[in-house]
């Protein structure tokens, strides 16, 4: 494992559990305590994580690592399932047209698109166009771009300009954390911008995203919670922010 994955790793374990133990994770990743506490440093450097006596903390920082596809599709992947299965509920009725965010919970979502009735379903992510080209009942439009590597999602102004023109009648939207005071926020300027255009060409938003979302803010806010409909989420999330988004008016469903 690369320096550089290994500390991504860290990070969504402060995320997850708020902590982590040093010698632990030098036995489970099997490397040496030295590894690890070089490690944290780098992290602490950044503002991800404050250093203390056997291991670290999870810091109240603006994170700036950002999981690539493959590591996203492995991570809370029974959560997203179960997620998705709830989120299918708004899919928009037979004709209708819907417009879907680049996420591997998003991606789970598709599978769950009846075979046999038709929609209108536009899309920048590239792994879920895929998908869509295999159901004969979808009229997919895909949205141009630069294509990032990280997502395998279009961004850019080619994109945004698209949405300009696009009105659907739900929007499911992924997002990379979740905070009452920021919003949802993802670590690219670009992916922010297209996820607010999103956002804005639907007449229905539906955030879909796991528990270890919450509490995480990342530098480029794309959407309020105001902005939100419905919120899909899972058991596992932590009533205070269950209710933080409630108290704004959204539907928060737990799978």
């Amino acid at each position: 494992m690369y320096a550089a994955e290994r500390q991504q790793l860290l990070v969504e374990r402060l995320h997850l559990d708020g902590r982590l133990v040093v010698i632990d994770l030098a036995d489970e990743l099997g490397v040496s305590s030295e590894t690890i506490r070089r490690d944290l440093a780098v992290l602490e450097r950044d503002g991800l994580a404050q250093r203390v006596h056997g291991g670290a903390v999870a810091a109240r920082a603006l994170t700036i690592l950002e999981p690539g596809l493959a590591q996203r599709t492995s991570t809370n992947a029974a959560e997203k399932e179960r997620i998705a299965r709830e989120a299918a509920v708004f899919l928009p009725e037979p004709g209708g047209s819907m417009v879907l965010d680049a996420g591997t919970t998003i991606s789970h979502l598709v599978d769950l698109i009846p075979l046999d009735q038709p929609y209108t379903v536009l899309t920048h992510a590239i792994p879920t166009a895929s998908k869509l080209t295999a159901i004969p009942s979808v009229s997919l439009h895909l949205l141009g771009g630069r294509v990032r590597g990280v997502t395998a999602a279009a961004v850019g102004q080619s994109t945004v300009d698209a949405l300009a023109a696009v009105q659907v009648d739900v929007c499911f939207l992924a997002t990379n954390a979740a905070s009452p005071t920021h919003g949802l926020s993802t670590p690219d300027v670009e992916e922010a911008a297209v996820k607010r255009a999103l956002a804005r060409s639907a007449r229905r938003v539906v955030a879909v995203f796991d528990s270890s979302k919450f509490s995480v803010e990342h530098v480029f806010s794309f959407a309020s919670y105001d902005d939100l409909d419905v919120v899909v989420t899972d058991k596992n999330a932590r009533d205070e922010d269950v209710q933080a988004i409630r108290a704004r008016g959204v539907e928060v469903v737990l799978a």
